[in-house]
């Protein structure tokens, strides 16, 4: 819990551009992953000079940043693991988050300055497992996704005040327990639990009778379709007052590779959440439509609040596809705007001079404007930029301001 009585709200960063959107768009803390030991092997990451600027930049702003290292580690890991920490101790993040037991003993040993958290990974279902680690000089454990809010509030009054609890509140989950998934492993030998999952629960599979080789049937629980595995996205964004009365400490949203329009647009919906109910549950209660629109702009799986009141059903499941509904889509953040009002972007989509764009901004503002003109880098009109990460600048009816993103509406 903040000192100001509030949750803290834990935004992921896969990038040092997404971790300093995330902290102007809401974060209270940020964490991120480096070049090793994450569980996110895919995403971008950190390297250790990325590290330092990221964590100068929060701590600017009055936010922390934690440091994934949160795979289970082999033999073969541990005399790296060790070296990286030694690098950590000098670049100095505010927190680690730790699965392993032998990670975790060599992180006490190298530097125990830095506080620990103690991954989901690592099924954090019941309050004495939160003892054994709270006894160890943990500060922190992040509860397991299949808990329920009676179960975490259980936890909440059987631990000490002074051990958090840390509970994902949106975004992607795992068919398997607490994310320990072999099916990546088995299927391609890129390991879930290093940080190499190739989401092999969002896949299509079929089955084989034993005397029909090569006749593929599917497989359908009901009339809806084939896809079994593939979970909604997991959105407690109607819930607050149950998360805080539950007794969690912070709030944490899933999405290290996600762009930051994903990351802008829940951080700044959540931390208006949070911040209206604390202001008033009833204008909290009034603003629930609008969350839930706006939540809604983002990439996203269709929702569901997962295991919070109990255990899921197929409702938690999308069985005819494994696509994600996009409300909007992202086309850059406004690096800087020149005297003239060009605003100079690195393009992530293509969009065209006269299309009707919006400005996103960190305060909550979403502003129409329209695409007047558009320069190539060199400096010459184009109608459109049709090349990804395409360098440009635009004017549009009104100038936006450093970090605001652009976004369109995704009318497919």
């Amino acid at each position: 819990m903040l000192e100001n009585g509030k949750p803290e709200l834990l935004v992921p960063a896969g990038s040092l551009e997404v971790l300093k959107v995330a902290v102007l768009y809401g974060a209270d803390a940020v964490y991120i992953g480096g070049d090793l030991y994450g569980l996110r092997a895919k995403a971008k990451n950190f390297s250790g000079e990325e590290m330092k600027e990221g964590i100068a930049f929060a701590h600017k702003y009055g936010k922390r940043v934690f440091v994934t290292a949160n795979i289970t580690a082999h033999n073969r890991d541990l005399e790296g693991v060790r070296k990286y920490f030694l690098e950590l101790k000098e670049i100095g993040p505010d927190a680690l988050i730790i699965s392993d037991p032998g990670v975790f003993s060599i992180a006490q040993e190298v530097c125990p300055e830095i506080e620990v958290h103690i991954s989901t990974q690592s099924n954090n279902v019941n309050y004495a497992t939160y003892q054994f680690w709270h006894k160890l000089g943990v500060k922190r454990v992040v509860s397991a996704r299949e808990l329920s809010i009676d179960e975490i509030r259980e936890i909440r009054q059987n631990i000490p005040d002074d051990l958090e609890i840390e509970s994902f509140v949106h975004g992607a989950m795992c068919i398997s327990y607490s994310g320990r998934c072999l099916l990546s492993n088995y299927f391609t030998g890129r390991d879930a639990n290093l940080g190499a999952c190739t989401h092999p629960c969002r896949w299509k599979y079929y089955i084989v009778e034993e005397n029909r080789p090569g006749e593929y049937l599917p497989i359908e629980e009901n009339e809806r379709g084939t896809y079994i595995f593939n979970s909604k996205d997991l959105c407690m964004i109607g819930h607050i007052p149950d998360l805080v009365n539950a007794g969690i400490d912070s709030f944490k949203i899933e999405g290290r590779m996600k762009t930051a329009l994903y990351v802008a647009d829940v951080a700044r919906t959540y931390r208006q959440a949070i911040d209206d109910y604390f202001t008033s549950p009833e204008l909290y209660e009034s603003r629930k439509e609008y969350y839930m629109q706006e939540i809604s702009k983002c990439t996203y799986r269709q929702y569901t609040t997962g295991f919070y009141y109990g255990p899921t059903t197929h409702e938690s499941q999308i069985y005819d596809n494994n696509t994600y509904v996009k409300g909007y889509i992202y086309l850059g953040i406004v690096q800087e705007v020149d005297g003239d009002g060009y605003a100079a972007l690195e393009q992530r989509n293509k969009f065209c001079v006269g299309d009707t764009v919006e400005i996103m901004k960190p305060d909550g503002e979403n502003l129409p404007v329209t695409v007047e003109k558009m320069l190539d880098e060199k400096g010459r009109d184009i109608g459109s930029c049709p090349h990804p990460q395409q360098k440009i600048k635009v004017l549009f009816s009104e100038a936006p301001e450093a970090m605001d993103i652009i976004r369109i509406q995704n009318i497919d």
